[in-house]
C-alpha cells in the first residue's frame, strides 16, 4: 500500500466519528473523555502536517489553507489539553488555581495525555511561528 493510499484511509478513519450516533450528554466531560478528545485532536494536526507538507509543493496556495487549518488543530490540542487540567480528578478534588497556572497540578507531566501534548509540540514549533499560534482566527488565509 502506497503513502497516498495510508493517508486516505487515514483521513477516512477521522470521519467515522461523524456517522457515530452519540448519546446526549447527560453530564461534564470527564479526564477520560478529554484525552480521547485530545487524542483525535493531535492525531488530526499530525494527518494535517502531512497532508500540508505533500500539498504546498504543487499547490502553494492549498498548502498555505493547510497550514491555516494545522494551526487551529493545534489550537483545539491546547484547549483540550488545559480543560484536562482543570477537569475534577478520579477522587472528586478539582486543581486550585495555582496548580492550574503551574501547567502541571500533577506534579511532572507522567499521564499519557502530558506525554503527547510534549510530543506534539515539538513538532508543531518546527513548522509554526508564535504570532501564528496567539493569532485570532479571522477565517482569511494570505491568498
Amino acid at each position: 500500500m502506497s503513502d497516498p493510499d495510508l493517508l486516505h484511509y487515514a483521513t477516512a478513519a477521522l470521519d467515522v466519528h461523524h456517522h457515530t450516533a452519540l448519546p446526549e450528554p447527560l453530564r461534564a466531560a470527564d479526564r477520560v473523555e478529554l484525552d480521547a478528545l485530545h487524542a483525535h485532536a493531535t492525531a488530526l494536526y499530525e494527518l494535517l502536517d502531512t497532508h500540508t507538507h505533500g500539498t504546498h509543493g504543487p499547490n502553494p496556495v492549498g498548502g498555505d489553507h493547510l497550514h491555516a487549518a494545522r494551526t487551529r488543530a493545534w489550537q483545539l490540542a491546547e484547549h483540550l489539553h488545559d480543560a484536562f487540567h482543570t477537569a475534577p480528578r478520579d477522587d472528586g478534588t478539582t486543581p486550585t488555581r495555582e496548580q492550574c497556572a503551574a501547567r502541571h497540578p500533577e506534579g511532572a507531566p507522567r499521564l499519557s495525555i502530558c506525554r503527547r501534548h510534549v510530543a506534539t509540540a515539538v513538532r508543531v514549533r518546527r513548522h509554526t511561528t508564535p504570532a501564528e499560534l496567539r493569532a485570532a482566527f479571522t477565517g482569511l488565509v494570505r491568498h
